[in-house]
């Protein structure tokens, strides 16, 4: 793929894009969290098991 045809995808990428609204920002940000205290105890556990 040279340059010109790469630019042109980014460029067709960013006229699509929008800025998510609050509301779906929110929503991403509340899942993203929950998914990293999940992974967080769950890494919590394992480390509390493997002393034991």
């Amino acid at each position: 793929m040279d340059i010109k045809t790469l630019i042109n995808k980014c460029v067709r990428i960013l006229y699509i894009s929008r800025k998510p609204t609050r509301e779906e920002f929110m929503e991403v940000a509340k899942i993203t969290s929950m998914g990293m205290v999940a992974i967080g105890l769950i890494g919590l556990i394992i480390s509390l098991v493997l002393k034991i």
